[in-house]
């Protein structure tokens, strides 16, 4: 990995997101004296994790420090505020890495140089274990430097890599806001049950144990989800029935698409 304890992997935020990629890299054995962490009042459960870890917390950047990675877990909104402050911590051996939506490498570039920069798209399900990450990298990102960002992303669940940036608008609208579709099914499949004559608090059991059991066979599996599908349809039976009217023209499919492409339109307008 491209950072130590003389280059600190150097963490801007311990919220949610950051907070739980700190957790994956101490699970992971990451060496906490190779990792700062920046934050005027991180959440009680993290002030303890670095407690646990011996984990330094800083409320800015010390003078002179150089960050062997450099990695930004920020809203998008307190950029303009916070990056002019860390412009001291980096140089040309630094990798810049940004988990803020909607922020674009050129930002980045503008303030620090022709440095090595890669933006991240994680989502909510990093906070156990069971993320999906998309990075984008620019040119000055090296070899070794991608191999860092992979190690840091497997630490909350698995990663792939993009080689456009336009297309993390559309990365955004699948992944980064997915978890809250699938949320949302969980809901609708209650509120469907109930609706059929079940006690609501057993609607809304059987609505999320079986969209978590579901995703754990998929995540378990080898075989395809049209295929996993197909195995639990039986011919003329209750699943296929159901499947009829989720698959119809005017059913779940026309309904997604028109959903991610609010999304990405979204994701589009935010970054300008």
């Amino acid at each position: 990995m491209s950072f130590s304890p003389e280059r600190p992997l150097v963490l801007i935020g311990a919220g949610k997101m950051g907070g739980a990629m700190l957790a994956g890299w101490m699970a992971r054995g990451v060496d906490p004296a190779a990792v700062l962490v920046v934050d005027p009042g991180p959440p009680p459960e993290i002030r303890e994790l670095l407690s646990r870890h011996t984990i330094r917390l800083e409320s800015a950047v010390p003078d002179g420090l150089k960050a062997g990675v450099l990695m930004l877990a920020i809203k998008p909104q307190m950029m303009d505020a916070v990056l002019g402050g860390l412009v001291g911590a980096v140089d040309g051996d630094t990798l810049v890495l940004s988990i803020a939506a909607g922020t674009p490498v050129a930002r980045f570039e503008q303030t620090f140089g022709k440095v090595a920069v890669t933006r991240v798209m994680p989502n909510t399900p990093a906070q156990v274990g069971r993320g999906m990450s998309v990075a984008f990298a620019n040119t000055a990102t090296s070899a070794e430097q991608r191999a860092t960002v992979d190690e840091l992303l497997a630490a909350i669940g698995a990663s792939a890599w993009i080689a456009r940036e336009e297309q993390m608008d559309a990365v955004t609208a699948v992944s980064g806001s997915g978890p809250a579709y699938v949320f949302y099914l969980v809901e609708a499949m209650a509120a469907a049950g109930a609706r059929a004559g079940l006690d609501a608090d057993l609607a809304m059991q059987l609505a999320r144990q079986t969209v978590c059991g579901a995703g754990e066979l998929l995540f378990q599996s080898e075989l395809e989800a049209a295929e996993l599908r197909r195995n639990v349809t039986s011919p003329k039976g209750t699943t296929e029935a159901a499947l009829k009217v989720l698959m119809a023209e005017d059913g779940i499919q026309p309904v997604f698409d028109r959903a991610v492409a609010a999304a990405k339109r979204r994701s589009e307008e935010l970054a300008g």
